[in-house]
């Protein structure tokens, strides 16, 4: 349903982050701001913006009562629920700096995130979290107060430790706005560290607030809109659209227990609105792939038909296709299968916006096709974070769309994208040496990602300049788009190119078993796993597929040679940032002779 008015707080009444949740508050009381699942009724509970503010005020005095003063850093490591809001509002009315935390993080990163910024209190979830921190944790004398939502271990002789029953007070005093200046420090937010050591990235209200309302500008987003808080809220995007935006509307925020419960939890809340990174559209059309592989002849071709006219139709709408006589069966390929598949996403969706990583042509196509329009968006922690975004009647899906309000965009040495705006962040927590390096003598943030732009100004997004492949030949050759051109096969779970100063193309690619083992069935290979990965025809067989989904390319990027792992590539085993980013160095390390193999008495 869209609404003729919108009740938008603009940053200039919010003035701070905690400014607009209270204003919100004064504005609708009485209106559910969040819904969650409570583990001890087992059931779906909700909460009003009147009833988050009395929560919030409790928080606040606990925090006074632990000595807390302004500028003070506390953090925080909780899966999305409004506890996690309710934290952070307390400690931004009190002036105090928020550090989040990834749940799935390695315990030495987050002991480096916790040392670095001199945290003083920490909120985490449970016994299950504190165990691998303990140890890590034992020299940061900072860190006064640890705080545990559920009951703590018995037992345990950290004098720091207390359960959230016994660090409460039973009420609250009033709510507390401490800082008055919208340029103060809201919050270090520590990035992925894809490259080495994670660095804190310093967001004041005013980046986060701006870049909040320069995104609502883009899309109708309202107080009727029910948004699935999926991403961590340690996650910048998540904690700007998810959290932001929704106070900033006056939307309804569900919080997703897991990916695992994503299908239930759809089904349940049926969402209108979804700020996801491809993974999850992958997942899902992979899922749908699967069942696909079972249905008849006829089923998979009215399946690509609809997928098919829906896209030319969406082309039509956007002015960019002309009107072609198929249009007048969408409306029985929408009833016989458009609708079945939004029905996995509840439904009720109607704004999908993807960020965070590169969302694959062919990913949106099958699901702009059946009538989810998906628009994605770019940006970095740095920028609070989007730089760029689709909009819903403008929307080209190979690009990153155009520039939101008040953000200026440039290419630089060598097309590198250089940002300039409200939302550029004041500069890394305790590293000037790093702050003046990604900045340019003009003080435009390098992004180090390498640019486009169409006649519009759209920006297309071609590599990160530390990525880019150069051959021995000199050709030069981003990744990013032959992996996501790769992972379109479903029996690929995870990919990397490699070249860089070879002759040629090769692949590290992680397989999925079960559709590896169907695969070998069919076509006599040796079904013995995972042995049977490094047969020599195993990988003639995963390099042919590889090659189908990769021969739009130029000749150059044609990958000859391919090792195939059943090992995931993980947080835990240190491959993976808590963000699910590739850590490439890291991978390169740890199969350093796997590499050396794909190269070794190969003529080019």
């Amino acid at each position: 349903m869209k609404h003729t008015t919108r009740d938008i707080i603009t940053p200039e009444v919010a003035v701070t982050l905690d400014g607009l949740f209270q204003e919100r508050a004064n504005r609708s009381p009485n209106a559910i701001a969040y819904q969650y699942y409570d583990d001890v009724s087992s059931d779906w509970l909700e909460i009003s913006w009147y009833e988050m503010t009395q929560e919030i005020s409790r928080w606040q005095s606990a925090m006074i009562n632990e000595g807390l003063r302004e500028g003070d850093r506390v953090a925080i490591m909780l899966k999305n629920c409004p506890k996690w809001v309710i934290f952070d509002q307390a400690a931004l009315g009190l002036g105090l700096i928020t550090v989040p935390l990834y749940t799935a993080d390695r315990p030495e990163n987050v002991a480096h995130v916790l040392g670095d910024s001199g945290a003083k209190l920490l909120l985490i979830d449970s016994a299950e979290h504190w165990h691998p921190l303990h140890e890590a944790t034992n020299e940061l004398l900072e860190l006064k107060r640890i705080v545990c939502i559920k009951t703590p271990p018995e037992g345990d002789d950290d004098n720091r430790l207390r359960g959230i029953d016994e660090w409460l007070p039973e009420h609250g005093d009033q709510f507390h706005h401490k800082i008055k200046c919208k340029d103060q420090l809201a919050t270090i937010v520590y990035t992925s560290g894809t490259m080495g050591k994670s660095k804190g990235v310093m967001l004041s209200h005013y980046n986060l607030l701006y870049d909040s309302w320069a995104s609502v500008q883009t899309y109708d987003v309202n107080e009727g809109d029910t948004l699935l808080s999926l991403l961590p809220l340690s996650h910048t995007l998540e904690r700007m659209g998810g959290y932001c935006i929704p106070i900033m509307v006056g939307a309804k925020v569900a919080h997703a227990r897991s990916i695992q419960q994503l299908q239930e939890d759809l089904a349940k809340i049926k969402p209108t609105a979804i700020i996801t990174v491809p993974r999850v559209f992958e997942r899902i059309k992979s899922r749908i792939e699967k069942q696909l592989d079972k249905q008849s002849i006829h089923k998979k071709f009215l399946f690509k038909l609809a997928v098919d006219t829906g896209y030319n139709l969406f082309e039509y709408k956007q002015k960019r296709g002309r009107w072609r006589p198929g249009f007048l069966l969408w409306p029985i390929l929408k009833k016989l299968v458009a609708d079945k598949v939004t029905k996995l996403l509840g439904g009720h969706l109607r704004i999908a916006v993807s960020g965070g990583a590169a969302l694959s042509p062919e990913i949106s196509k099958t699901f702009i096709g059946l009538g989810i329009n998906i628009l994605q968006g770019y940006g970095l922690t740095e920028t609070s974070p989007v730089i760029s975004v689709n909009r819903t009647d403008n929307n080209h899906p190979s690009s990153v769309g155009l520039p939101i309000e008040g953000v200026k965009v440039r290419l630089g040495i060598q097309n590198s994208i250089e940002v300039k705006g409200p939302n550029v962040m004041l500069g890394y927590w305790n590293n000037p040496e790093a702050t003046s390096q990604i900045f340019t003598e003009d003080k435009w943030l390098n992004t180090g990602d390498v640019g486009k732009f169409d006649a519009e100004g759209r920006i297309y997004i071609v590599g990160r300049i530390k990525e880019i492949i150069v051959l021995s030949n000199g050709e030069k050759i981003p990744p990013n788009d032959i992996e996501a051109a790769i992972l379109n096969d479903p029996l690929f779970e995870q990919v990397m190119v490699l070249g860089e100063g070879k002759p040629y193309l090769s692949l590290l690619a992680v397989v999925n078993r079960e559709l590896w083992q169907l695969s070998a069935e069919d076509r006599s290979l040796d079904k013995n796993w995972p042995l049977n990965l490094s047969q020599q025809q195993s990988r003639a067989f995963a390099l042919s597929r590889v090659a189908k989904q990769i021969k739009a390319f130029p000749g150059y990027a044609k990958v000859r040679r391919i090792a195939l792992m059943s090992e995931p590539w993980t947080i835990e085993n240190n491959l993976l940032t808590p963000t699910l980013k590739l850590k490439r160095d890291f991978v390169t390390e740890k199969y350093k002779h796997v590499i050396d193999e794909l190269y070794e008495g190969y003529n080019s």
